[in-house]
């Protein structure tokens, strides 16, 4: 459960501060932006090490996939796009995917 609470703070800061710098350099934004977003994807970081596997590889596969729901919650309640049935279903694949990865049996 602590793993999944540090992907949720992961993606919200990954996507946070990737925004940052698409409103400074798609949304014609102050190049201030980018401190907010640079400051965003260093919690990012430091997040992603938290998760509780052995291979940073399989965090980072098992991640993406709350990092895509997290993308489609930003669509919708930041940008103003509600998500259709397609995004909906990709986003269930991926969280099934990142289970899989998390908690299939391992040799």
């Amino acid at each position: 459960m602590k793993s999944f609470a540090y992907m949720v703070l992961a993606a919200a800061a990954e996507i946070g501060g990737c925004f940052a710098f698409w409103a400074w350099l798609r949304l014609d934004r102050s190049q201030l932006w980018a401190i907010p977003g640079i400051a965003a994807l260093i919690v990012f970081a430091w997040a992603l090490t938290r998760i509780d596997v052995a291979f940073a590889g399989r965090a980072y596969a098992a991640y993406a996939g709350i990092y895509v729901v997290g993308s489609l919650i930003w669509l919708w309640q930041i940008e103003g796009m509600r998500p259709d049935r397609w995004d909906v279903f990709g986003a269930g694949l991926c969280i099934v995917g990142a289970a899989i990865i998390v908690f299939g049996p391992r040799a």
